[in-house]
């Protein structure tokens, strides 16, 4: 997918309503308040000793800062989120260890990519959250450029 066929993804995601169940869309996933467009998904990284991993994701940060380059022309310089306390924050959820005994419910899209992605650059824009993030599950999975539109505020 080119730069402007991703850019048309992030509008159409702008533009189109937030679905009532969590699933699958043409472009990634989608739930209550959100939608997350895989723009880019590498290959795994199985046979790999580390050194094709490392310029794949340099290549997909590249990208990702070549849009942020672009919507920053379009909404100004983003803010740089990090998702790495708030992955802590899902971990402890997850086990119900928030010190009181209520575990702390993250919403979503934020506990999915808290996940994977370390950090995001992103935007608010008529109401709306708009995120660029390169997301990698485990070292030998994939990178993918994730885009996402949402609601819900980060936590």
């Amino acid at each position: 997918m080119s730069t402007a066929q991703h850019l048309a993804v992030i509008d159409l995601l702008r533009s189109r309503e937030f679905p009532a169940e969590h699933g699958r869309s043409e472009c990634g996933s989608e739930g209550p308040g959100y939608h997350i467009a895989e723009l880019m998904t590498s290959d795994t990284f199985w046979e790999d000793d580390g050194s094709q991993r490392d310029i794949v994701e340099e290549q997909y940060e590249t990208e990702r800062d070549g849009l942020t380059v672009l919507l920053g022309d379009r909404w100004g310089p983003p803010q740089r989120f990090s998702l790495a306390s708030l992955f802590e924050r899902t971990m402890e959820a997850a086990l119900g260890a928030d010190g009181d005994g209520e575990a702390e419910e993250i919403p979503e899209p934020w506990a999915q990519l808290s996940s994977s992605v370390p950090d995001l650059h992103l935007w608010h824009v008529d109401g709306r959250w708009i995120a660029l993030g390169v997301a990698q599950w485990d070292k030998e999975l994939p990178f993918q450029l994730l885009a996402v539109v949402t609601e819900t505020d980060p936590p």
